[in-house]
């Protein structure tokens, strides 16, 4: 029972050199290339489109996110265009249906790849199967803390048994408190170009509190993790 597991481990060692390059030559590239200028340059032109400009912002959004391009410029350009109450009010469904765009994605193109692979290993498998009976206090504890980039939790989510119901609930409630704060932020800025030079503006005690609590909800989500493991690998070894 344990030689499918060690193939699995060898045929993931000999891979992950080649995942490592790849990843790295997207984050290389974004680097190389004037994405900031590019986001702020979408944040002025839909800021001059009038009534269209909220939809056409919505849709720069989601194409930005699903080609995993930093949103945070678009967030607080929204704030900046719309105001701290309408940016938000914008900004906070859009996210969620980019994020689920770009999940959906990740589980129609790889999922079935994952599975074969979850398959060969019953410990993995217990693990994913585990992860869907704890799927919104995960996806709201990982959306709280500050340390799991947007973009790439979108699309490990999507390699996971995450109930898309519990995805998108989580999603909307945890982004919400920093989705309010940066459109905040965004609605202090008084002119694009403080925008591409990434000009700051205080955040205030409601900042300080948020980060506080991405702090404790990643000490949560690392905790639960752990328990999930735990038992899950009890019950996949006394399975075996």
């Amino acid at each position: 029972m344990l030689r499918p597991s060690l193939s699995l481990k060898s045929s993931l060692w000999r891979r992950w050199p080649l995942a490592v390059l790849c990843i790295g030559g997207i984050v290389a590239l974004l680097t190389q290339l004037p994405v900031t200028n590019w986001l702020v340059a979408v944040v002025e032109w839909t800021r001059l489109q009038g009534s269209a400009g909220p939809f056409l912002f919505a849709v720069a959004y989601v194409v930005a996110t699903v080609l995993l391009l930093p949103g945070l410029i678009l967030t607080i350009g929204s704030g900046f265009v719309w105001g701290p109450l309408w940016g938000l009010l914008l900004i906070s469904p859009v996210s969620v249906l980019a994020a689920s765009l770009a999940f959906m994605l990740s589980r129609t193109i790889a999922r079935n790849q994952v599975m074969r692979r979850l398959g060969s290993d019953p410990r993995l498998a217990a693990l994913d199967a585990a992860v869907e009976q704890h799927g919104f206090k995960i996806v709201l504890l990982l959306r709280l803390s500050p340390l799991f980039p947007f973009n790439t939790i979108n699309y490990l989510l999507g390699l996971t048994r995450v109930r898309m119901r519990d995805f998108i609930l989580g999603s909307w409630i945890g982004l919400l408190p920093v989705t309010a704060l940066y459109t905040y932020l965004g609605s202090m800025v008084t002119k694009t170009s403080e925008l591409a030079s990434g000009a700051k503006t205080s955040p205030g005690p409601f900042g300080n509190a948020l980060f506080a609590l991405g702090v404790v909800s990643t000490i949560g989500v690392t905790i639960l993790l752990t328990r999930i493991a735990r038992r899950a690998l009890t019950r996949a070894v006394g399975g075996i």
